[in-house]
């Protein structure tokens, strides 16, 4: 017999090499030292190339630290923009060097010849969004910050430059411009924050934040270097899928405005101006705008062909060459249902906006839903007076001179229309009086469980407009057919459930004798008499009438079911599956406290 020798068992020395999540991730004082930078600069790094913290499931040096993935790090180490920093590092020093040697001359010419990294930001976007999708999805948070920085006043202390603002404001205005005239907007809500909306630009979702025309004041507890870190970023990201958006409506980006317009601040009307005109180049000669995207005329020529003819446009007749556009072009094929129908929501209507009236809302949302709009001041498409108005916005208390003419409503009335995709009456939202509660479009009442007395009063609105039949309330239009799903939502009483529950065996039977006589036709078989009769079909309890044979105790089944099953858990999903009970409390709890406020008011209103 051979001996086999016995190894003794390999323990790792300490220090020598680490395993598990000791060598997948390290602290940020770690990476800070790896890449040799300043934690600054890691927090700018980070923020574009998309490098954010983990949560590994062991922490090896604490709970207190900030964890990154190993391979993160590395891949931050073999990136460009990093030796690009370092060498706007020293050339930095450089300046200081000279200030301290007081040569103003040498310092002034370094600081004009100053190096920036912004330029490699244009590759990081092409790396981190390989296709055009992936930056629409990402552009929540983007155009959320773009339109914040729009509003925010210039303080250079803080260092909110207002070139940057200038930057901010334009780029909205772009964003804007291309929804409102693709008609891709399709929710609105005003809330205390601002202003939330919801466009659909290539079958992607995309939700914004915009902060209402107040002024805006910037607090010291705010630190705001990181937020510029991102604006650098976002500014970046917008330009690129502003000017993707643009070209793929056959527009050139930059856009032209005109700039009788742009100095009288109606920077959105400029744009809206700038689409008209193109799309007007495009439609008149076609030719020559297919040559240029082959380059064979010049680009100096084509701006100024263009610029010249916005000079051309009347400034009374703002949507005559969108009219005239879609009449020419007639519908677009690659329309969907949904841009159709915001197409025509506002079609061969004519607002006018008061002087009180929040103006860059309106302005963004009318055209978008297809109607013209104007406003009093400089610029304006067409005055107060024009005979055509078919509403007029107005936000004050009561209204001196009117017209006869024209509906006089409260702003909400644009945004409950633009949300039910409806014309709603004018009546509840004349000037004086309390307008109707805005209800949220990104709520679904019906899966939280309480639909609010207005929502109703839509929903006959809409079925109305569409010639449709709407279930009862809290059913669905698949359980009109099923006496037990009538009897839990109570919408009918027991006795009503078991006379419908009768009826529904009798048609089912029905339905089985009409089947039998078919199968003994195709059989050649002659027809049996015993089988027309449906009464001897039923079973005797049926006939008895009772309750509990019809109709048995489904929640006491449920609940026989429910322990059953939870005897079965294991002790982590009964653990998942109480709290998910208790959610279902609370929700419950939180429903029947609206309603309880809801009869409350209602009787408060009857004692009055």
């Amino acid at each position: 017999m051979v001996n086999k020798v016995t190894r003794k068992k390999h323990y790792r020395p300490p220090g020598q090499k680490k395993e598990g999540n000791a060598a997948r991730y390290v602290t940020r004082s770690q990476a800070v030292k790896q890449l040799q930078i300043g934690l600054p600069l890691f927090r700018k790094l980070c923020i574009y190339k998309g490098v954010f913290p983990r949560e590994p499931k062991k922490k090896v040096k604490g709970n207190h630290h900030t964890y990154y993935h190993l391979k993160d790090i590395s891949f931050l180490h073999h990136e460009p923009l990093l030796e690009k920093c370092r060498e706007i590092r020293a050339y930095e020093k450089k300046i200081k060097k000279a200030d301290a040697k007081k040569n103003k001359e040498r310092a002034n010419f370094l600081i004009e010849r100053r190096p920036t990294y912004l330029s490699g930001l244009l590759r990081i976007i092409k790396e981190r969004y390989p296709k055009f999708i992936d930056a629409l999805r990402d552009l929540d948070d983007c155009l959320s910050l773009v339109h914040l920085f729009a509003a925010l006043p210039a303080q250079e202390r803080l260092k909110v430059e207002a070139k940057r603002i200038h930057e901010c404001r334009r780029l909205s205005h772009e964003w804007q411009a291309f929804i409102s005239r693709t008609h891709k907007l399709r929710k609105v809500f005003i809330s205390v924050k601002g202003i939330y909306y919801q466009a659909e630009v290539e079958g992607q979702k995309i939700t914004w934040l915009a902060p209402h025309a107040l002024h805006q004041i910037l607090t010291d507890d705010v630190d705001l270097t990181v937020i510029l870190n991102f604006m650098d970023f976002y500014e970046k990201l917008l330009a690129h899928v502003n000017k993707h958006l643009f070209n793929s409506i056959n527009l050139e980006y930059p856009p032209i405005l005109d700039p009788r317009l742009e100095a009288l601040a109606a920077d959105f009307y400029a744009l809206l101006r700038f689409f008209d005109a193109n799309t007007r180049t495009s439609l008149l000669n076609p030719q020559t705008s297919s040559s240029s995207q082959f380059g064979q005329v010049d680009a100096e020529d084509s701006e100024l062909r263009l610029a010249q003819l916005q000079h051309q446009l009347p400034l009374n007749e703002p949507t005559a060459l969108m009219h005239l556009v879609e009449d020419a072009s007639g519908m677009d094929e690659d329309e969907d249902e949904d841009t159709r129908e915001c197409k025509k929501l506002f079609k061969n209507m004519k607002f006018f906006l008061s002087r009180e009236v929040h103006r860059e809302s309106l302005l963004f949302i009318i055209p978008a839903f297809g109607g013209m709009v104007s406003w009093e001041g400089d610029g304006a498409p067409f005055k107060e007076s024009e005979k055509t108005i078919t509403h007029q916005i107005v936000d004050r208390s009561t209204q001196t001179h009117k017209f006869l003419s024209r509906d006089y409503v409260q702003p909400q009335w644009v945004f409950d229309c633009v949300n039910n995709r409806i014309i709603l009456p004018t009546e509840d939202y004349l000037v004086g009086r309390d307008p109707p509660p805005h209800l949220s479009p990104f709520v679904d009442n019906d899966a939280e469980g309480y639909v609010p007395d207005y929502a109703v009063t839509l929903n006959k609105l809409k079925a109305d407009a569409k010639n449709e039949i709407l279930p009862l309330p809290g059913v669905g239009k698949e359980d009109l057919d099923d006496p037990q799903k009538l009897l839990d939502a109570g919408v009918i009483d027991r006795a009503k459930a078991i006379e419908a529950a009768e009826m529904k065996q009798k048609m089912m039977a029905l339905e089985k004798e009409y089947h039998d006589e078919l199968k003994l036709e195709l059989q050649g078989g002659k027809y049996s008499s015993a089988i027309s009769n449906v009464d001897k079909q039923l079973p005797d309890q049926e006939k008895e009438g009772g309750e509990d044979t019809n109709l048995p105790d489904y929640q006491q089944m449920a609940e026989d079911t429910d322990k059953l099953s939870k005897v079965m858990m294991s002790r982590k999903k009964k653990s998942l599956y109480e709290a998910m009970q208790i959610g279902k409390r609370t929700k419950k709890g939180k429903i029947d406290l609206l309603h309880e406020r809801k009869k409350k008011h209602k009787e408060s209103h009857k004692s009055q």
